[in-house]
């Protein structure tokens, strides 16, 4: 095999770079049909990698055997009031036609990041390459979180426990729901997940279900026990998720972005019929399938989402240097 060569990544890599994105896509697909057909395809991949590579504070490296670019990888930077001084490998941020070359590669990549104090390194990597995976956590990282998809099916049975409703919420429900949204975030603080993110304000809250009662773009679905909300699933189209679109987003799909059960309600069956409400909400509105996420340090949701049919489509990894 010939020797690696390691040079930054530039504009003339952006062709090449699409074709090895395409390549591992179609691999992807292979092992999750309902990834989007369309980025087996160098064309629409290339939109992918040219969005990405044209954010602010974006570099990177590729890795070449001869006159062949055999890889690449690509970091930007989100928001670092949220994120700390960040650098993300997003879903099109990498392929390589041997994972280990990853590990070279971002050598050199991370050794610039590190010098502009980015230190706070995120991943996301195709969960059916278990090779690359495995050549990013001998890098030192680990998961963080994961995206799931699965199908919707117009079958879906609606099983309400008893003493529990199922509707859509009400102006009169928001203080009382407001509990309910902040049950997730309070969770995440706890072990073994340990955010450091801070807890919404009550008055953010106020302001966000003034927005999505007036609006139309977000279905909200309430568990409620004995007339009070004790849990939530909320559900956008795809193409109205900031978290959920280009690679991992299957073709007529919906995006569960929130879902939270009071902790003395959890296991109560609520949110398994909750699920299923939604389910059957996507395919009447003629969704094909349906897309989630969740921290894999959540016990509860890292189990929950599996059993109830999402398929793991990406994992984030995660590392932060010392």
């Amino acid at each position: 095999m010939r020797p690696l060569e390691i040079r930054p990544f530039s504009e003339e890599h952006l062709d090449d770079a699409a074709r090895l994105l395409a390549a591992r896509h179609r691999r992807h697909r292979a092992g999750e049909p309902l990834l989007p057909e369309r980025f087996e395809d160098p064309a629409a991949t290339l939109g992918e990698v040219e969005a990405l590579w044209r954010q602010d504070g974006t570099s990177g490296a590729c890795c070449f055997r001869g006159d062949r670019i055999a890889g690449y990888l690509i970091g930007s930077q989100r928001d670092r009031e949220v994120w700390g001084e960040n650098v993300w490998v997003d879903y099109a941020g990498q392929a390589f036609e041997d994972p280990e070359d990853a590990r070279d590669t971002y050598a050199i990549a991370a050794a610039d990041w590190f010098e502009q104090g980015r230190v706070r390194h995120f991943v996301q990597a195709p969960a059916s390459d278990a090779a690359l995976v495995d050549a990013w956590f001998r890098l030192g990282f680990g998961q963080m979180q994961a995206d799931g998809v699965r199908e919707v099916s117009a079958e879906t049975d609606v099983r309400v426990p008893d003493g529990f409703e199922i509707r859509r919420p009400t102006a009169y429900d928001v203080e009382a729901l407001l509990e309910v949204e902040l049950a997730l975030p309070r969770h995440h603080r706890t072990s073994p997940v340990f955010t450091v993110r801070p807890l919404p304000t009550e008055d953010e809250l106020r302001a966000e279900w003034a927005k999505t009662l007036a609006g139309d773009k977000e279905t909200v679905l309430v568990g409620y026990h004995e007339g009070m909300p004790v849990a939530c699933w909320a559900l956008v189209a795809a193409g109205d998720a900031r978290e959920f679109g280009g690679l991992h987003a299957p073709d007529d799909a919906c995006y569960l972005w929130f879902a939270a059960t009071l902790p003395e309600l959890r296991g109560s069956g609520i949110g398994v019929a909750l699920t299923a409400a939604s389910l059957a909400w996507a395919a009447a509105e003629g969704y094909r399938a349906i897309g989630t996420d969740w921290r894999v340090t959540n016990l509860l949701a890292s189990r929950f989402w599996p059993r109830r049919g999402f398929r793991t489509t990406f994992l984030r990894l995660y590392r932060h240097l010392p």
